[in-house]
């Protein structure tokens, strides 16, 4: 049976990372952030299922600025394969919090990497970078070869851990790599983001508890695939001969109001009778053309997304529907 570490295990990506790897019959030990220790709704289903997953999930509750926590952790142990998912994920928020993200999601990349090359058996080490490393890309749609130019706290921050992966790979030998993920969404993501906080208000709106969506530039593109796509992705990265770098995408950009006009559908509402656009909410520095080219993952992966946008909106604003008449 083999032993997988996730850092970041109560998030969006680390809770479906965590149910793929026990469906394939690995021990997973997760690192959940301090702070969190009472509040891991997406981790609920499976910590509540211990006749399914009998002694096969293991939690430690650590702080990345905190090496001795981490370190207990991992090399209690004793994987064969490491997923570093933990970071400061929101880019709107890095603005304000600029240190944080550097100090969280750069530097506690490097001490990550540290940690694992000075065990015994390193691991393979898998990085989640971002496609915010690329900025303001000058091609598009962006690959592997594409240059590293962020232009958020958020991407530099990403980049510096993608950079030290490749460093790390280069001259220590680790087989560590980075899967340059694009935006990917689901009803786990945090109501901080913009098209759950859009799914999360139309439910709202539909049940009468809201009068109207605020949003910023409804004009701003992504390219969002579905997370559950995204984590088997990281995992196919790790079961390679040779490490190298992926990039993940659906290779289709998308702007916010279609995440509105598709979750508004879903709810039987006209989205232009809710929705109110303020030029505050607008990002200070926007990356242009943000999308990706998924060819080397499909190449040499077989990889490619199975969950369409139209789908994951939807399936966002339902649960989001679910959710609200559950509570009442």
């Amino acid at each position: 049976m083999k032993r997988a570490f996730v850092t970041g295990v109560e998030g969006q990506d680390g809770s479906y990372l965590a149910e793929l790897l026990l469906e394939k019959r690995y021990e997973v030990h997760g690192l959940v952030y301090r702070e969190n220790r009472s509040n891991i709704p997406n981790l609920g289903h499976l910590v509540g299922n211990r006749d399914i997953y009998p002694k096969r999930l293991f939690l430690y509750f650590a702080d990345l600025d905190d090496a001795d926590s981490v370190r207990g952790p991992l090399e209690k142990s004793a994987p064969a394969e490491v997923y570093h998912l933990a970071s400061q994920s929101h880019v709107g928020q890095s603005f304000d919090k600029v240190e944080e993200t550097c100090r969280i999601t750069a530097l506690g990349t490097l001490r990550l990497l540290e940690m694992v090359r000075r065990l015994p058996n390193p691991p393979r080490f898998f990085h989640a970078s971002s496609s915010e490393i690329f900025g303001n890309a000058d091609q598009a749609p962006q690959d592997e070869t594409t240059p590293v130019a962020p232009v958020t706290p958020y991407g530099c921050a990403k980049a510096f851990g993608t950079q030290m992966v490749r460093v790390y790979r280069k001259t220590f030998g680790m087989f560590a790599v980075n899967g340059i993920c694009y935006n990917h969404e689901s009803p786990r993501r945090g109501l901080n983001f913009v098209t759950r906080k859009i799914c999360h208000a139309t439910a709202a709106i539909k049940a009468g508890r809201q009068r109207e969506l605020i949003l910023g530039d409804l004009g701003a593109q992504r390219d969002w695939g579905h997370a559950r796509d995204y984590v088997r992705g990281m995992w196919l990265t790790l079961q390679q001969g040779e490490p190298e770098d992926f990039v993940f995408a659906t290779g289709r950009l998308h702007r916010v109001q279609d995440v509105v006009r598709i979750a508004f559908e879903t709810a039987g509402l006209d989205w232009h009778q809710c929705v109110r656009q303020e030029r505050q909410l607008f990002r200070p520095a926007e990356p242009c053309q943000a999308v990706g080219n998924a060819a080397k993952a499909k190449r040499l992966l077989h990889w490619q997304p199975e969950i369409t946008f139209e789908q994951t909106i939807a399936e966002m604003t339902r649960a989001e529907i679910t959710a609200l008449n559950t509570t009442g």
